[in-house]
């Protein structure tokens, strides 16, 4: 009976919303929205995402149906960028479909691995929130780790202790970049050690790219993954373009699974094709045929390239600021310099989050974690000032 269903808590990021909307102070600040703002604190459509749009309106003649698979010329123009261009299929081994969002890649990932007998799933502690949520909801047991250190680095012993105690039947999933909700990335060097690790493991990796060239540049972002399914025999990535295509509303993501054996992909992507079906039927089109279209055209995939980096360099620039201000009141912001992407996250006790709302009008997450593109040259000074005030 529906009557029976409990009532479930209220998501806390949209509660948070609503406080900011409703605060009436001209000069409150929003840091819990995870969307990139530009310096005058807009969300803008990316001029490449325009300039694509006019051409999809022009000349798309039909909107039928593309199948559970999506837009496959989508799902391979994004290939060179995640996987490498010399051979982004790794000889036949690669096969993708596109999703809503990288929610969906995510939730479509997680059923696969359901499906093919995975019960555990190791993730690192904190992490999105939807990781374990999904994994919760399709009842895949989760083995958490700690993620970042007491000093701000990563806590390698405690990844390589999880790795150490997998168990058959045992998935790792890993943030390639910019991680959601530290900002705390795996160096070169020791994504060079995971790759080993998990291979040893023999766990099943599962890599989620929801934000590359968001950290240090296209191609730096992708090397974690890179080097993963260099090592291993098999794996599945999650993307989202939602971030760094500027198409949050649009929803527009993709899964690919790497096997050992190419024959092996059609009946590996006949299950994404059937889950897909069970849960969305089709994914929707717009976003994902309007990233197709600057993928294959010269002059707009530079300026794709070129917003891309001009996004990279604005949060580079956010923490450098808030780096340089050092010990502040009672916390140390220098390690946000040394962070990627568009999350920190900064030590506030419950209490001290409630005063930075009262008090200051900032608003944040209850666990400290702050929209780094929240802050602009016109806002940086009083989150700064805040900080040292309730942290003193």
């Amino acid at each position: 009976m529906l009557n029976d269903l409990k009532q479930q808590p209220a998501d806390a990021l949209l509660a948070l919303i609503k406080l900011h909307n409703s605060d009436p102070r001209a000069d409150k600040i929003d840091l819990g929205v995870g969307v990139y703002r530009t310096g005058q604190g807009d969300t803008p459509v990316f001029a490449a995402i325009k300039a694509a749009e006019a051409k999809l309106v022009a000349e798309q003649d039909s909107k039928a149906y593309l199948g559970p698979e999506g837009d496959m010329g989508f799902v391979e123009a994004l290939m060179p960028y995640i996987f490498g261009k010399q051979d982004p299929a790794m000889g036949g081994r690669i096969e993708g479909m596109q999703t809503p969002g990288g929610t969906g890649s995510l939730r479509l990932a997680l059923a696969m691995v359901k499906r093919a007998g995975y019960n555990r799933v190791i993730v690192g502690k904190p992490s999105w929130p939807n990781h374990n949520q999904i994994c919760a909801d399709l009842g895949l047991e989760v083995f958490e780790f700690n993620h970042a250190a007491a000093d701000g680095s990563t806590d390698m012993d405690a990844l390589r202790g999880a790795l150490g105690q997998a168990q058959a039947g045992d998935a790792i999933l890993l943030h390639g970049c910019c991680h959601n909700p530290t900002g705390i990335d795996y160096t070169n060097a020791e994504w060079d050690e995971i790759a080993g690790l998990i291979l040893d493991s023999k766990v099943l990796p599962i890599l989620d790219l929801a934000y590359q060239g968001l950290g240090q540049g296209m191609e730096e972002d992708a090397y974690g993954v890179r080097r993963v399914l260099a090592a291993v025999p098999e794996a599945l990535v999650c993307y989202s373009c939602d971030k760094n295509f500027g198409l949050y509303r649009d929803r527009v993501g993709a899964l690919y699974a790497m096997v050992v054996d190419p024959a092996d992909l059609t009946r590996v992507m006949s299950n994404g094709h059937a889950l897909a079906r069970a849960n969305w039927s089709q994914p929707p089109d717009h976003g994902a045929a309007a990233v197709r279209l600057v993928l294959a055209d010269e002059a707009l995939t530079a300026q794709w390239l070129d917003e891309v980096a001009e996004m990279c360099e604005r949060m580079r620039q956010v923490r450098a600021a808030l780096a340089a201000a050092g010990k502040t009141g009672g916390v140390d912001l220098t390690p946000i310099g040394s962070q990627n992407g568009m999350f920190s996250i900064i030590p506030f006790t419950p209490e001290q989050v409630q005063e930075m709302r009262s008090k200051h009008g900032v608003y944040f997450a209850a666990s400290g974690r702050i929209a780094v593109a929240g802050l602009t040259a016109a806002n940086i000074d009083k989150f700064i000032a805040a900080v040292a005030d309730v942290t003193a």
